[in-house]
């Protein structure tokens, strides 16, 4: 794992934004792995003003995100179909046929679940995922308990994550308990993995990801063994991580 220290939130979406920016303008075809809340939401705001600046065009890109939360329509404010055409497809000319997201509102969410899995094959597999670390290890909506070898699946999501969450909800009795996710395996078979990374409460996590043992208790932690990982950390996450060595 490839460990890149900044000084603040501002500066990672920065960098992973030059980042994925490289690696569509290097790739005729590549497909890119998006992630959902507030950790890219800058990011997403870098790549839309490239795009308004022409530095970057997203004609020949296709995007997988990482899940969705089940019981939402498409059109649902909460929903991350409406987050990502709000925060990023909307101004960056990513039509209907190049984005995917998993059907959470779906009458059949086992099915659902294969057919996302073969899109992402038909596609040539992810190039490069962008993920957040839970306070909790999970990666996607992958809760501790995970097996690492699951593929998309429908996940029961933790209180921890709930609680997480409910910030964006009305309260937290209106958060869904359930989402579709891509699986660990899924993840691990990106061929690129960035890792983003800011803020004191996110610390204790980074740190465990950094020193701890491979265990499916802590999803992240299989990233250790992924051949290309990127963590972008700030200042905060990394100082308050290693003050706890």
């Amino acid at each position: 794992m490839q460990l890149v220290k900044v000084d603040n939130y501002e500066e990672m979406s920065k960098k992973a934004c030059s980042i994925i920016m490289e690696h569509i303008q290097e790739n005729r075809n590549p497909v890119i792995g998006l992630a959902t809340g507030s950790t890219p939401e800058k990011l997403y705001s870098c790549l839309i003003d490239e795009y308004k600046q022409g530095k970057v065009s997203f004609e020949n890109v296709t995007t997988f995100n990482l899940d969705e939360y089940v019981g939402l329509k498409k059109d649902d404010a909460n929903s991350y179909h409406h987050y990502m055409k709000e925060k990023l497809f909307d101004h960056v000319g990513l039509g209907v046929d190049q984005v995917h997201l998993p059907d959470g509102h779906s009458e059949d969410l086992e099915q659902d679940c294969l057919t996302y899995e073969k899109q992402i094959e038909e596609a040539g597999g992810i190039d490069i995922q962008v993920l957040g670390l839970g306070l909790n290890g999970h990666i996607g909506f992958n809760e501790p308990g995970t097996p690492f070898s699951s593929r998309t699946h429908v996940v029961e999501l933790s209180p921890s994550t709930r609680s997480a969450n409910a910030r964006f909800f009305s309260s937290i009795e209106e958060v869904p308990t359930q989402a579709i996710s891509m699986g660990i395996a899924s993840i691990m078979a990106s061929k690129k993995i960035l890792l983003l990374v800011s803020g004191k409460q996110k610390a204790e996590a980074l740190h465990r990801l950094l020193n701890s043992e491979l265990t499916e208790d802590f999803p992240a932690s299989i990233l250790q063994t992924h051949p290309d990982v990127t963590i972008i950390a700030d200042e905060l996450a990394l100082e308050a991580s290693l003050s706890k060595s």
